[in-house]
């Protein structure tokens, strides 16, 4: 009896597998014929939509800030961030999204108790840290994978100049080939010497839009190039083994630093999920001295210090080179 009770457990089993490895089957073979319909990048997408090359390079430039005047809400350091960090929401709109969040952080404090002049005095420095802090996220993230392409890139523009073909074609074989954010990136250089710009200005106004570490290495080894000769191949080649060693050795650093960084999420993680925990478990902990001035000012006197040690752990935690 029950060997025939496992026999028919086991059969279940085997018909449930077998279900989920159909269903595995259809869905990859429907994402390969989706991913093959879709364009690679963002510069593709545009071209797709029966616009002229010209057309793409304005919308491109447009999304990134670049095309026309600056906004007066364009302050020069966040425009920047804007530009390299590959958003392509209006700043003025961003913003004011960003200001708004701050706004209703405020008042939910307000209402809990905070006093109101500190949180006038607190809401303009959150209007102004809430787009630096973000604008810094994306742009970290988009440096992580334009670093993670470049060497790549580089690999197949010296494959492209094996073959013959000229840097401006070979750039343009990047923007084709490769997925974004360095395929539009790219793409951009060779719509901009299309129309006119040398290359050289084209991969200037490139570092400009991207501000990767790594991207005046390739400016200088092309800008040389172009001004007093030589094989362009060769420098690419050892310029795509330097890029990848030092992005190895970048890796190894911050393995080497995890336990500091740990340490720091760890210590500031500890009392905010402590202070959690209490409110969750006794709800009537805090009911005294919420309405008191005097706790939000230990509060933020205790998340300040808390800030300033994060600070220092991850100061000593990262090598620059």
């Amino acid at each position: 009896m029950l060997e025939g009770f496992t026999a028919i457990y086991v059969i279940y089993a085997g018909a449930g597998l077998t279900g989920i490895m159909i269903a595995e089957a259809f869905y990859l073979l429907y994402a390969g014929h989706r991913d093959r319909r879709m364009a690679i990048n963002r510069r593709m997408k545009l071209q797709e939509k029966k616009l002229s090359q010209e057309q793409v390079l304005i919308q491109l430039r447009k999304e990134r800030g670049m095309e026309g005047g600056a906004s007066m809400l364009s302050l020069d350091r966040i425009r920047e961030l804007r530009i390299q960090s590959g958003m392509v929401l209006p700043l003025p709109k961003f913003l004011l999204i960003t200001s708004g969040l701050a706004l209703g952080i405020c008042l939910f404090a307000v209402s809990n108790g905070l006093p109101l002049i500190i949180a006038l005095a607190v809401l303009p420095v959150m209007c102004l840290v809430f787009p630096i802090v973000t604008l810094r996220f994306l742009r970290k993230r988009r440096h992580k994978m334009f670093g993670m392409q470049l060497p790549e890139a580089l690999e197949l523009i010296t494959r492209s100049l094996k073959a013959g073909h000229p840097v401006p074609v070979a750039i343009s074989m990047v923007a084709r080939e490769m997925a974004d954010p360095i395929g539009t990136e790219f793409g951009v250089i060779a719509d901009e010497v299309t129309y006119g710009s040398d290359l050289v200005s084209a991969l200037h106004s490139l570092f400009e839009r991207v501000g990767h570490e790594d991207l005046p290495l390739f400016v200088t080894a092309v800008s040389i190039q172009s001004s007093s000769g030589g094989n362009l191949r060769e420098i690419l080649d050892g310029l795509s083994s330097v890029i990848r060693d030092r992005g190895k050795l970048r890796r190894k650093v911050r393995a080497i630093s995890t336990e500091g960084r740990m340490s720091a999420y760890i210590l500031t993680a500890v009392p905010a999920l402590l202070m959690v925990g209490i409110m969750v478990m006794m709800p009537q902990f805090y009911e005294s001295v919420w309405g008191e001035p005097m706790t939000w000012y230990l509060l933020g006197g205790s998340i300040s210090w808390l800030m300033l040690g994060n600070a220092m752990m991850f100061k000593m935690s990262n090598f620059k080179f």
